[in-house]
């Protein structure tokens, strides 16, 4: 089976699964566990911050930033496409009573610093009080630029806000923005980041952020059920996805570039390779056969999202001669 869904579906290497079967362990909630200390401590010193704390998930990471840059009644501003506004249960608002802002992303996926500053509440009791702006990096496979990023933070050092940064993949936008990844991440407050995801980890993600801020994040993290114990054995496999997974992402824009030329190729599909930036490949079906595609598609082992336009995304477990694959199945679907 050959999974274009997500990079989600990546499968723990052998030596991640060799890493958490000997994982030296404690309890994670007392802070005794060695293998979770020594992965928060590598991250916070990797990605330029005091303190890092690792979480069962990305929506966790991200409702621990914003209940914890803001509280109930406060409100956040983030894109209209923006993952934790659309795409995590509402928790802000739900479990945080934080209302968010949604602000209409741009074509390049960022937001437009004038909407958000016309967004801004006045100081009135009618009001709730405006203090995060949140973005994300990358999103749906685009990146911000380096540009946006720097003028994002003195945007919001001018109107008192805080800066965080959903950064689910975002080493995954610092090889395309051929930089380190601190040239991005040094722009904001707080940031998360996703293990499991294009790094191959099984499970988590990193939050960071201050000294002061992953304290609060962490009493948090236990309020929401995020406390967890032995959570060496995750955290062993999320060490090696951290520091050997950036290296390999290059192979998945380029994976991604050539399925974008492949498809393009195929006149029954409307896609423009240029906007393929990632590992993200989106393409539209020109009539109303995506979902016979994608079901034909499973009966040749190979997974693809719902929906039109259709998103391939590549990763870990998808080679060159997998791709060749979902073309050519692609090219015979159209031929019968």
């Amino acid at each position: 089976m050959i999974d274009f869904r997500s990079d989600t579906v990546t499968r723990p290497t052998s030596e991640m699964r060799e890493a958490m079967a000997s994982a030296e362990v404690g309890d994670d909630v007392y802070g005794d566990d060695p293998t979770v200390n020594s992965l928060q401590a590598y991250a916070a010193e990797r990605l330029g911050f005091e303190s890092a704390l690792f979480t069962a998930t990305g929506t966790q990471a991200n409702l621990l930033a914003i209940m914890s840059h803001c509280g109930r009644g406060d409100e956040y501003l983030c894109g209209q496409s923006a993952h934790n506004y659309r795409y995590e249960g509402g928790g802000a608002a739900v479990l945080g009573s934080v209302q968010p802002q949604p602000i209409e992303n741009e074509p390049d996926g960022s937001i437009n610093l004038e909407k958000a500053r016309a967004a801004i509440k006045a100081d009135d009791i009618h009001f709730a009080s405006t203090r995060l702006l949140s973005l994300e990096n990358t999103i749906g496979g685009k990146v911000l630029s380096l540009d946006y990023q720097r003028q994002a933070r003195t945007f919001c050092d001018d109107h008192n806000l805080l800066l965080h940064l959903d950064g689910a993949r975002v080493f995954n936008a610092a090889v395309k923005s051929n930089c380190d990844v601190t040239e991005i991440t040094r722009h904001y407050d707080s940031v998360s980041v996703c293990l499991s995801k294009g790094l191959g980890a099984p499970v988590g993600s990193l939050l960071l952020g201050s000294k002061a801020f992953i304290e609060r994040a962490t009493r948090l993290r236990k309020m929401v059920g995020g406390g967890m114990r032995q959570a060496g054995i995750l955290a062993a496999a999320g060490r090696i996805a951290l520091e050997k997974g950036p290296q390999r992402l290059f192979d998945d824009h380029e994976n991604a570039e050539y399925l974008s030329a492949g498809l393009a190729g195929l006149p029954q599909l409307e896609i423009n390779p240029a906007s393929t930036q990632t590992n993200i490949v989106y393409a539209r079906c020109r009539s109303d056969r995506a979902a016979q595609l994608r079901d034909y598609l499973a009966d040749q082992s190979i997974l693809i999202t719902a929906g039109n336009p259709i998103r391939f995304v590549t990763h870990l477990d998808v080679n060159r001669q997998d791709v060749d694959r979902l073309l050519d199945a692609i090219r015979r679907f159209y031929q019968s």
